[in-house]
């Protein structure tokens, strides 16, 4: 037995993706006791200015966007309790094709075993008994997304550590849910671009492949409100205009794949701790 606490790490690209795969489990776990680590691994400096700018647009700056979204990520982890936050830092590469990929310094162009390093020091450290990331494909192909499971993967590689390791999902059962909920907001949606269209048929997973299942429900307000910190970004944030209830209907749920396991628990499982406590 040791003294020290169970800890949950949290690997993501931007501020705001903590908020918006994981928040359940990080408020829910903070709650239970449990040492939250977010690893954030991209400055953000892609995203929306101030006034709403858009990235490429005269006036956009991305180290004052970057310097914003920090305050932002900074207040999301106070409203979900985050016991601790780590930032790589690395340049926003923007979504895949930008010019901005293949920008020196920025994420998607930093080899990998380079990222991992550092990632696998922050391990190291904080010895955690459980890591989420996204999958191979970065959920829906972002690079960054995709960077943060390749670094991830190979951080885990370079230490001795054996912790439960899960990818976020989302249940097919989920997806037609999130869709009717959608249409119900559609005058407020902008048309969707038909390469997105085509990507976001292909996340997720049939229901029976999903490995866990973590209710968050009595945290969706937490998570709500963490989203709602990052403001520069409200634009993109298309929950933030459902309210908090149907949010909480939407979002109560959390799913993972779990992709490696020493402790033998069964699956389906309610608890990414299952086996550890």
């Amino acid at each position: 037995m040791t003294d020290r606490p169970l800890t949950l790490m949290a690997v993501h690209a931007h501020p705001d993706d903590e908020a918006t795969g994981t928040g359940g489990i990080l408020a829910r776990y903070a709650a239970e006791g449990i040492r939250t680590v977010l690893v954030t691994c991209t400055d953000g400096g892609c995203g929306d200015g101030p006034g709403g700018v858009k990235p490429g647009d005269p006036g956009h700056d991305p180290a004052t966007v970057a310097s914003m979204r920090r305050k932002e990520l900074e207040a999301s982890c106070d409203v979900l309790k985050v016991s601790d936050l780590e930032m790589l830092d690395y340049a926003d590469s923007g979504m895949m094709g930008w010019p901005s990929n293949d920008a020196p310094g920025s994420f998607w162009q930093t080899p990998v075993e380079k990222g991992a390093a550092r990632l696998a020091e922050l391990m190291r450290h904080y010895r955690p008994d459980v890591v989420v990331t996204y999958d191979e494909n970065g959920f829906y192909g972002h690079p960054d997304h995709i960077q943060a499971n390749r670094i991830t993967m190979a951080a885990l590689e370079m230490t001795p550590l054996t912790p439960k390791v899960y990818w976020t999902t989302m249940p097919h059962s989920g997806l037609q849910r999130f869709g009717e909920i959608m249409s119900e907001f559609q005058e407020d949606m902008p048309e969707q671009d038909p390469a997105e269209a085509a990507a976001l048929a292909d996340i997720g997973l049939p229901d029976d492949e999903v490995t866990t299942w973590v209710d968050t429900t009595a945290f969706s307000g937490q998570k709500f409100d963490a989203l709602a910190a990052h403001a520069s970004q409200g634009e993109n944030i298309f929950f933030l205009k459902m309210g908090k209830e149907r949010f909480g209907e939407l979002m109560g749920m959390e799913t993972f794949v779990r992709v490696r396991d020493t402790t033998g628990a069964a699956v389906p499982e309610n608890d990414l701790f299952a086996g550890l406590r």
